[in-house]
């Protein structure tokens, strides 16, 4: 159905756009120095942390990436999703509260800054900060392809511009991202997270609850997918369409990596009163759970409607959430849900924006003693590159979203979960441990994708099949930075810590 035939639908999404716009002009006014740029001046209260931190963990990935994932490989996909119920305090709890006492006492921007404060180690920090930019530019290629599918059905662009549909649709959504993220930096961010979390959190219930309708409810729903040849009963099991080796590495990568989420953890360091923490996995926890409603919803709804023949089977997955919005809702739920997607979309990739730029013109330079002039002009100017190598990334991957999002998820766990989750909470894990920690996990990680889709060099191992490659690049990750510490601790060699950080790091501050 043309998008210029639901005035309601167009009449939202339009609405949403320009008000993201307007912020973006908003908050540039308000944004004088570094700090605001990238810590939106420290002056966060807990619900707008905890919706800033919904929203740039809850993407593209989930809102269009997630019901994707669930018609190729059924809801095994949801395992990506069952540590949810302990991630936020995991992460509130385990890392956050350290980051936050960190940047209380130290000028902390970003996460390898907090990582210079707790180890002192060029090395540690000049990896911890390349981990950042490398994962930065996989994980907001999966947000700009997300946004670039998005707008191509929207747009209605594919019958027009044929194979050029989807590079138009890219570069249109990159404009406006990069409107408000090179404006506006941190403060447009988490200003328009509140807004953004707002209408994820309203589309999610909304479309759950059409998705029971227009599938005649659950029971009708899941007995046409059994009953389906193309689906079957193995489509609604946890384990039924992925290897186990494959739901196990999704549990492990997702529960634990979480820990090493920059765009996440930057939101600690914003936080007013650290007091407010006792809150955050309550109010974080209870929308991401509401929030993964729309990718239970769709995910069933439409092998569903295809097991009843009211759908043609999908030649790309990646469709089935604009395909539902656009065919199957009312034209104002329709609007709200497609501006909920562009907001999980774009709320992350600001995030992403800002923490790329960051480590490129901040955190590289600084662990070696050098300064850029303007960080304010060229932060901006590396938000602008870190976007169109993404962009260009995601539109040549030539995989599913989800995917795309889960090799950038593991890199940012297996360069960086370990070295925190460890060493804030372990005095033994020092600069060295932790650069041979970084090292391993990033290194593994992009090696391990490397081989897993390497198809052309026969000669070369294969990677074992059903393993994920994040998931044994965080597990080497890990085994690294406890043999290195064990071992430099056995030999007494352990770099002291300043007594403040050693204080936080045992819990005694």
């Amino acid at each position: 159905m043309p998008i210029l035939s639901r005035p309601w639908t167009v009449a939202v999404a339009t609405a949403y756009l320009l008000l993201m716009l307007a912020i973006g002009v908003w908050a540039a006014r308000r944004t004088r120095s570094p700090r605001d740029f990238f810590i939106a001046g420290q002056r966060l209260g807990v619900w707008v942390t905890a919706f800033a931190t919904m929203s740039a963990a809850f993407s593209g990935f989930v809102f269009l990436g997630g019901p994707g994932l669930t018609y190729e490989i059924g809801l095994s996909s949801l395992l990506i999703n069952a540590s949810i119920g302990y991630t936020a305090a995991l992460l509130c709890w385990v890392v956050g509260k350290k980051l936050r006492l960190l940047a209380g006492r130290h000028e902390i921007y970003t996460l390898p800054d907090a990582i210079a404060v707790r180890f002192g180690s060029r090395w540690a920090t000049s990896l911890g900060a390349l981990s950042v930019a490398v994962g930065t530019v996989g994980y907001l290629a999966a947000q700009l392809l997300a946004l670039g599918i998005l707008l191509e059905a929207i747009l209605g662009t594919r019958s027009t511009l044929g194979p050029w549909s989807l590079p138009v649709a890219l570069a249109a959504g990159l404009l406006v991202l990069l409107f408000y993220s090179v404006a506006g930096g941190m403060v447009a961010g988490v200003y328009t997270d509140v807004i953004q979390g707002a209408l994820m959190l309203l589309a999610a219930v909304g479309v759950f609850y059409w998705a029971l309708h227009v599938t005649g409810g659950w029971s009708q729903a899941l007995s046409s997918i059994a009953s389906a040849k193309q689906f079957g009963t193995r489509f609604l099991t946890p384990l039924g369409r992925v290897p186990a080796l494959t739901g196990l590495g999704f549990l492990f990568v997702f529960g634990v990596g979480v820990l090493g989420q920059p765009h996440m953890l930057h939101k600690f360091f914003m936080l007013e009163d650290i007091r407010d923490l006792r809150w955050l996995p309550l109010l974080l926890g209870g929308s991401q759970a509401l929030c993964l409603l729309i990718w239970f919803g769709i995910g069933v709804a439409i092998p569903a409607l295809v097991s009843q023949h009211r759908l043609l089977p999908l030649a790309n997955p990646d469709r089935a959430a604009p395909l539902f919005l656009l065919r199957f809702t009312p034209d104002l739920l329709a609007g709200v849900a497609l501006a909920a997607v562009l907001a999980a979309i774009m709320s992350t990739a600001d995030s992403l924006l800002n923490i790329g730029a960051a480590a490129l013109v901040r955190d590289l330079p600084g662990a070696w003693g050098r300064r850029v002039r303007d960080e304010l002009r060229w932060g901006r100017w590396a938000t602008v590159a870190i976007a169109i190598l993404a962009a260009l990334l995601g539109y040549f991957y030539g995989d599913l979203v989800a995917l795309l999002g889960t090799f950038a998820f593991g890199t940012f766990a297996a360069a960086l979960a370990p070295t925190l989750a460890i060493g804030l909470n372990w005095p033994a894990v020092d600069g060295t441990a932790a650069a041979w920690s970084i090292g391993a996990g990033l290194g593994g990680n992009l090696i391990f994708e490397w081989m897993a889709r390497q198809r052309a060099l026969a000669f070369l191992p294969r990677f074992p099949a059903g393993a994920l490659p994040s998931a044994a690049a965080l597990a080497l990750s890990f085994t690294v930075l406890l043999l290195v510490a064990g071992v430099r601790r056995t030999r007494g060699v352990v770099e002291r810590l300043p007594a403040e950080v050693q204080a936080i790091v045992e819990g005694s501050s």
